[in-house]
């Protein structure tokens, strides 16, 4: 893996697309009875709240040029590589890991996509 450098404006550009899609992506959910995940957008922090009121926190890092997840199977660091947001430690695309993390917490498959 190539770890890409972004100039600031790239990455905060690149960082708002990933929180943008995960509210779109949980408002469709609402829209068509799959789920109803109340999200709570706070500047570079999007926290997803589940029915069963277990929470997933993704937030912006930018002096680290990183996004974090936050969830109740641990925490998460992803830098931008190859062209996609991958986890610092084993380099699982930011949407697979969420999409996992929120299946396990929602109790049913869920998919986000970029």
């Amino acid at each position: 893996m190539s770890t890409s450098t972004l100039q600031d404006t790239e990455y905060q550009a690149a960082a708002e697309r990933v929180l943008a899609a995960i509210e779109r992506q949980c408002d469709d959910w609402l829209q068509q009875g799959v789920i109803d995940i109340d999200t709570n957008r706070a500047g570079g922090l999007v926290e997803l709240e589940f029915p069963d009121g277990s929470k997933i926190v993704v937030n912006k890092q930018p002096p680290l040029h990183e996004i974090w997840l936050a969830a109740r199977n641990g925490g998460f660091h992803f830098k931008w590589v190859d062209a996609a947001w991958r986890d610092t430690r084993d380099g699982v695309d930011f949407f697979a890991r969420l999409s996992d993390e929120a299946s396990r917490q929602g109790g049913k498959p869920l998919q986000f996509v970029a």
